[in-house]
């Protein structure tokens, strides 16, 4: 970098650093109200809207001085001749230029930096930040219930329009209002009759907007929602394309997006209906007010009561409140929109979580893997009165430390749900959880988590390299870590192979969305190879080879006995073979255990899990696995 360009830097870097766009606050829950959601945001950045208020003042004012000024000019013009001009009347002459090239150029350049170099890239960034941190400490069940392209755009639109709300309220609307009482001013002083024509004026606006703006704020916010909506629908789309090719032969998705752009386009036309009824009302309000005072301009004229300079001077003025009274009633509409924006966004962000860390929540140390549930019901909070069935009802379970255990049973019968309990990712109705002891409730989440390696049949990769993907259990695993665990991960000769779009390859070759580039055994080889390298004392086996041929699994499965060994582990399996050489398993059906046992022992009672292997048509593990 030149010293040219680090002194540039450093002079932008005066304004640039006003906003810190990754500063935070204590609250963990934002205002779900718009108003209170815009006013926090507000305070955190006082002086850079502080100063936007100034300039919108200064810019109103030098608005209609510029004007005066002009019909000024035109009067010395009339009192003077050519020969004379300069010698008469240069400090007026050089009071105009001053406030053209000076005072305006640096009200306006002031504007300019306060707007785009501060509050447009840092303050929205300060909104989009705080919200993501809300957001993403929301338990499991709120991503369940709503699009994860709709989430990610409330966070980005509501950042924006927080910051588009504020701008436009101080810098267009104050620098209007501004305008207006000198405008108003210099009319009255030239002819009362022209103040009462600005009242009246300006009583009609108010009304105008008093009446017509409600319907456009609702049919604003309406559109947002069905803009979000429309959204999540092509994100989900596009998302699950592979579904759509294989399944949608008669184009139902194209029904299903069709109707949320019907939708969307329905809440667009009354939108654009409210808009065109206000813009027809500013017209008429405008033109019945130039045409009264320019009537009133033309008779003081006649009358001897007015000069040229000043009827310039009032009829630009009006052409002027003509014009900006119409883009203002646009930033008006503009504001109306933002706030039913930013009320839209809160919806989503302004969330308490389900789920968080108690007050005096601890850290758990590393754990020992014992594992109890006690007397442990839950239902999805659905009403237990009115069920026939519970997902669990009075769950009771101890997997000591260092034990393998297996949870079998028929689809439905409560086995993710015992899993997505101990990680908390749901909270239990009643009863309780303990780890080592401790009631996973006292524990903060995320030192909670940290216990366990979990691979389940989603191997959840993101769009990032193999590397980072591998190493996201541990962050800042070394590259021979990473090497390593990937090669007990029989992954490390397939991921050497592969290059992306971009030209990068091996570790550094990124996956694609849910790690689409890759076959499912390779995104299940990468996922194990993260789970070893994070070597939790807990494991969580969720069909963790099922997407394998036979030859990788058998690979895999001697590093996987090798790395239970002194750990605790659940796994959940349908394929049965899987498991049988587990140390106990735990057949579950409706929510409760109905046996326990090896899986010698429960054949020979003949119940469910022997029916359940009666029906699996794979053989038993190789004799290698059954001697473990």
């Amino acid at each position: 970098m030149s010293d040219k360009d680090s002194k540039g830097d450093r002079i932008w870097g005066l304004a640039e650093r006003l906003i810190d766009p990754f500063a935070d606050t204590d609250r963990e829950v934002l205002p779900r109200e718009a108003l209170r959601f815009i006013m926090f945001f507000a305070n955190q950045a006082k002086m850079p809207f502080i100063m936007l208020l100034i300039i919108g003042g200064l810019s109103g004012a030098v608005e209609a001085g510029m004007y005066w000024a002009v019909g000024w000019l035109i009067d010395i013009l009339d009192a003077s001749s050519p020969a004379t001009l300069l010698t008469d009347y240069w400090p007026h002459l050089a009071a105009f230029l001053f406030l053209v090239l000076f005072v305006r150029a640096a009200v306006m350049i002031g504007a300019a930096v306060v707007e785009q170099q501060i509050i447009a890239p840092h303050f929205f960034q300060l909104v989009r930040w705080q919200a993501f941190r809300r957001v993403i400490e929301q338990p499991y069940e709120f991503y369940q219930n709503d699009f994860a392209g709709r989430i990610a755009t409330k966070i980005l639109q509501g950042g924006e329009a927080t910051g588009d709300f504020i701008v436009s309220l101080l810098q267009s609307m104050w620098g209007f209002i501004t305008f207006v009482v000198l405008a108003g001013t210099i009319l009255t002083a030239l002819d009362p009759w022209m103040g009462v024509v600005m009242l009246a004026w300006l009583g009609a606006y108010v009304l105008t907007a008093w009446k017509l703006l409600p319907p456009l704020r609702a049919a604003g916010r309406k559109t947002a929602d069905e803009r979000s909506i429309l959204n999540g629908r092509l994100v989900d789309a596009f998302t699950n394309i592979m579904a759509v090719k294989l399944f949608d032969s008669g184009r139902r998705e194209h029904a299903f997006v069709r109707d949320g752009m019907e939708r969307f386009l329905h809440a667009v036309r009354r939108l654009t209906r409210a808009i065109t009824k206000v813009r027809a009302a500013v017209a008429i309000i405008n033109g019945i007010m130039i045409a009264a005072i320019s009537a009133l301009a033309i008779r003081s004229w006649m009358g001897g009561g007015a000069t040229t300079g000043e009827i310039a001077a009032v009829m630009g003025l009006c052409f002027r409140l003509n014009q900006m009274s119409g883009y203002v009633m646009f930033n008006i509409n503009g504001l109306i929109r933002n706030f039913a924006t930013v009320q839209d966004a809160t919806g989503t962000i302004s969330v308490e979580p389900a789920i968080r860390d108690a007050n005096d929540a601890q850290v758990m140390p590393r754990a020992t893997g014992d594992l109890r549930f006690d007397s442990v019901t839950f239902n999805y909070g659905k009403d237990a009165r009115t069920m026939t069935d519970r997902v669990i009802a009075k769950l009771d379970l101890h997997i000591k430390p260092g034990e393998r255990v297996a949870l079998v049973g028929p689809s439905g019968a409560g086995k993710t749900t015992i899993v997505n309990l101990a990680l908390r990712l749901f909270d239990v109705e009643s009863g309780r959880i303990l780890l080592d002891g401790r009631d996973i409730r006292t524990l903060t989440q995320a030192s909670l988590r940290q216990q366990f390696g979990v691979v389940s049949q989603d191997p959840m990769l993101m769009h990032r390299s193999i590397r980072d993907n591998i190493a996201y259990g541990k962050p800042g695993a070394s590259d021979a870590e990473i090497i390593e665990a990937a090669k007990r991960a029989s992954a490390h000769e397939f991921i050497m192979g592969v290059a992306d779009q971009r030209g990068r390859t091996g570790y550094d070759a990124h996956v694609g969305e849910r790690g689409v580039k890759l076959s499912g055994g390779q995104r299940q080889r990468i996922a194990i190879a993260r789970m070893m390298l994070k070597n939790a004392p807990i494991l969580i086996l969720d069909e963790a080879t099922s997407s394998l041929d036979s030859e990788i699994e058998a690979a895999i499965q001697e590093n996987l006995f090798e790395m239970m060994e002194g750990k605790t582990v659940i796994a959940v399996a349908h394929r049965l073979s899987t498991i049988a050489a587990l140390d106990r398993l735990v057949v579950l059906d409706e929510g409760r255990i109905v046996e326990e046992g090896s899986h010698d022992a429960l054949l020979a009672k003949g119940g469910l899990y022997a029916q359940l292997w009666k029906r699996q048509s794979g053989g038993f593990l190789p004799s290698r696995l059954a001697a473990e």
